[in-house]
Order: C-alpha cells, then sequence, then structure tokens
C-alpha cells in the first residue's frame, strides 16, 4: 500500500504527459525550445545537488573519496550496456581490498616512511646549515677561553633541593611528587588526584558498521523464502536475457521489458543514476527521440515519487512502434523498471541480519555505493552536453555553449542547495529564464 502510494501518482502522471507528448509534431516553435532548453538547465542544477549531497553522506575516507571520482570520470569516458554494473562490482572489490587485504596497512606503512625519510632529509639540511653559519658544538663549550669571558654564571639558589614524597593514590598505586615545603606538601596531599584520560581511537568506517548492535525486529521472511525468491529472480534474470539474444526478430515489447529489467537490476541506489542508462536503453534504440527524452526529464523532477517514473513515460512514447496500445507498453515499463527492486528487497530482509556480520559483505557495499555515487556525477555531465536544444538540432547540444543555460543551472543549483527551494519551482524558474533568453535574443 505504502509502494502504490508513493509511486502511483507519479506514475500515472507522467503516462497523462506521454500521450499529450506523442500527439505533438516533430517541430516545434522556437520559443518551446528555449523553454524545454531553460527546464534541462534547471535539470542539471537539481542533480547535481543530488550529486553533492550523495557524495557528501558515502565518503566516508580517502578510498571513497577516490571511488567516486575515478568512477564518475570513467563513466564520462565511455558508455555500454554492461560498464555501469563492472564499474560498481570494481568499486566493491576495490574497498574490499583496501579494508580486510591489507591495501589500508600498507597505505599506512607507506606514509610512515615517507615522514621518516623527510624528517631525515629535513634534518640533514638543517645540519648543514649550522655548519655554515659556523654554529658548531665546540664553540658552546665552557672551557673555550672565548667562551667563557662572555658567559655569565647564574647565582646559585639558597634554598635546599625539592625532595620527593611518595603519596598513596586511591586509584593508580604510588605516585611520586616534588614538593619545596610542608605547607605544598600538605596542599598536594589533601588534593583530588585526578584520573589519566586514556584516548579512544575512532573506528573504521566497516568496524563501525559491523559492530552495530542487532536489531530486535523479528522479520517475518524466512531465510529459505529470501533464498528461493533470489534463485528464481535470477533464474527468470537470465530467462529474459538469452530470449532476447537468441530470438532472430524478438518482439518490441519483449525487448522493452527486458530493457527495463536490466536496468531495474543494475542500477544501485536508483535516482539520477538511472536517467543516462535510460537514456541508452530507449534514444540510442530509436524508441524515443532526444528531444521527447528530455522533455520528460525536465517534467518528472517536478512530479512525486522516484525517477523510476520516468521508464513509464519512455515506454509509454515506446508504443508508437508498436501495435500494442500506450496503456500496455506503459504497465511492462514499470513491471520491468520495479519488480527488480521490489524482490530483492524482499530476499535480502531474511539474509541481511546474517550476511552483515561479514566484514566483506559491508566492506564490499561501501565500495559498490560510492561507485553508484559517482555515477551521478557521470549523469549530469550527460545531460549536460544534450540539454541545449534548437529547431535545428533536436538531439541536444551542450549547455556550455550558450552561457545563459549556464546561469540557470548554477541559479537552480543554489537555489535549491543553499536556499532550500524545492526542485519543482527551481525547474519552473529555469523554464521562465529559457524564455526571457528567447525575448531578449528574439
Amino acid at each position: 500500500m505504502a509502494f502504490a502510494l508513493w509511486c502511483f501518482p507519479g506514475s500515472a502522471g507522467m503516462f497523462g504527459f506521454a500521450l499529450g507528448v506523442s500527439n505533438i509534431g516533430d517541430t516545434l516553435p522556437r520559443q518551446v525550445y528555449a523553454l524545454l532548453s531553460g527546464l534541462n538547465a534547471a535539470t542539471v542544477g537539481i542533480i547535481a545537488v543530488a550529486a553533492t549531497q550523495l557524495s557528501e553522506r558515502c565518503i566516508t575516507d580517502p578510498v571513497t573519496r577516490a571511488i567516486v571520482a575515478a568512477s564518475a570520470g570513467a563513466g564520462m569516458l565511455y558508455k555500454a550496456l554492461w560498464y555501469f554494473p563492472v564499474l560498481m562490482v570494481l568499486a566493491g572489490l576495490t574497498t574490499v581490498t583496501w579494508d580486510i587485504l591489507g591495501g589500508k596497512n600498507a597505505a599506512r606503512r607507506l606514509t610512515h616512511t615517507s615522514t621518516r625519510w623527510k624528517k631525515r632529509v629535513q634534518s640533514s639540511i638543517s645540519g648543514r646549515g649550522a655548519r655554515r653559519r659556523g654554529e658548531v658544538v665546540q664553540n658552546q663549550d665552557p672551557e673555550n677561553p672565548r667562551v667563557a669571558q662572555n658567559m655569565e654564571i647564574p647565582p646559585s639558589d639558597p634554598r635546599p633541593p625539592p625532595q620527593a614524597i611518595v603519596l598513596p593514590d586511591a586509584a593508580f598505586g604510588l605516585v611520586a611528587r616534588n614538593v619545596t615545603s610542608s605547607k605544598d606538601s600538605t596542599s598536594l596531599k589533601t588534593r583530588p588526584q585526578t584520573p589519566p584520560i586514556v584516548p579512544v581511537e575512532e573506528p573504521s568506517p566497516v568496524e563501525s558498521i559491523t559492530t552495530q548492535p542487532e536489531s530486535s525486529t523479528l522479520y517475518t521472511v524466512p531465510f529459505r523464502l529470501g533464498m528461493v525468491i533470489i534463485v528464481a529472480f535470477f533464474t527468470s534474470f537470465i530467462t529474459f536475457l538469452v530470449l532476447r539474444g537468441n530470438l532472430s526478430s524478438p518482439p518490441l515489447e519483449l525487448q522493452l521489458f527486458t530493457n527495463m529489467y536490466l536496468a531495474g537490476t543494475i542500477i544501485f541506489g536508483g535516482g539520477p543514476v538511472v536517467i543516462p542508462l535510460l537514456r541508452e536503453y530507449t534514444v540510442a534504440e530509436g524508441w524515443v527521440s532526444s528531444r521527447d527524452f528530455l522533455l520528460g526529464l525536465a517534467v518528472i523532477q517536478a512530479f512525486p515519487g522516484p525517477n523510476f517514473n520516468f521508464a513509464v513515460y519512455l515506454a509509454a512514447l515506446t508504443s508508437r512502434h508498436t501495435k500494442s496500445p500506450a496503456i500496455v507498453t506503459a504497465i511492462l515499463g514499470y513491471v520491468g523498471i520495479f519488480t527488480p527492486g521490489m524482490t530483492l528487497t524482499t530476499a535480502m530482509i531474511s539474509i541481511y541480519t546474517i550476511v552483515r556480520k561479514y566484514r566483506f559483505v559491508t566492506s564490499l557495499l561501501r565500495g559498490v555505493n560510492a561507485g553508484a555515487v559517482g555515477l551521478v556525477w557521470t549523469a549530469v555531465y550527460r545531460l549536460w552536453e544534450i540539454g541545449y536544444l534548437t529547431p535545428e538540432t533536436t538531439s541536444g547540444v551542450s549547455l556550455g555553449k550558450e552561457p545563459w543555460w549556464v546561469v540557470c543551472a548554477m541559479t537552480a543549483f543554489v537555489g535549491n542547495k543553499w536556499f532550500h527551494i524545492p526542485a519543482a519551482v527551481s525547474i519552473l524558474v529555469g523554464g521562465i529564464m529559457g524564455l526571457i533568453w528567447y525575448g531578449v535574443t528574439k
């Protein structure tokens, strides 16, 4: 019920919007392209806010920071259906190597060795400087007549040297104190003893995960049932991929469902990560135009619910290339994109309380999460490169070709990030700025 209330309003709205877009002609007035460009620029700013927030949450140490940067860069350099899952798996193996297989200890030893060499070099340099200035040890010898002439002997202290008094300490045994008078010794005896402060080392990210107290919640999904669900899911996943690959001319409905099923399976964390993947699975296939994709992308940011509802919009537009009605392809897209996450989440409820005890699992998930966050920055880059629409370039060009769109993206980012303006309002402001640009330039 909660899932339906969360997803249904946005998916129904996107389906209705797809029906309207499917009736739009191939050529639009120039002011509409200006409006769409402003909406796209604001959308890029909103997704950049999401990327920033996710990065702040997942970066816990230098290795996760490096994974986010490397994943973002690698995602910008190449694109393929299998590429994103491979990047996330490599990110997970990186944290496992760092946390468990000795990578962290090797880095510490390397840092320690580098520090020792720096100290040796600094001491060598300071020693050479001292010899050049003539500040040698023999010039400080008091037996040297030149030094003895300039030395002043301080007057001797007539008071007796302090005596060591051993006082009992209730918590830590006998403690030796130096006192100079009976008054001081009396005050010292009556002074309360303060126990020493013992520094506490902060746990590592993996240790903090594995040492969390076990939840007392009793889950209703048995372990065996969870394993059966996982096996059944991956069996169906492989079956759909094999059918699509082996059929000479697979139906477009099967191809659509398989693409959405694959996208829902390999995307870890959802959110903006799914956007460039859906573009590869629909626009690159020739089912949806780049213009209609960007139009739906701008609108989905203002709709309630998850970004996965975008699949309903794209699937409904795909019906123009099939004999099936739009409602059928929309349902196929909805079921295909949401089924993997719901199935795996239900199955993981039964086994996560068991596997979370193993450092390997928690370390692997930490790296996969960091890799997914890096791919959000990839989404920001790819959308930036296709956000500017004109009648001559309906497939989109870079927003950087017109400085005004950079201002639109910056306005949306600053407004949402620092002034907490809702995303829908920020995107609407971007559309208005696009119309202003058209009125000024045209």
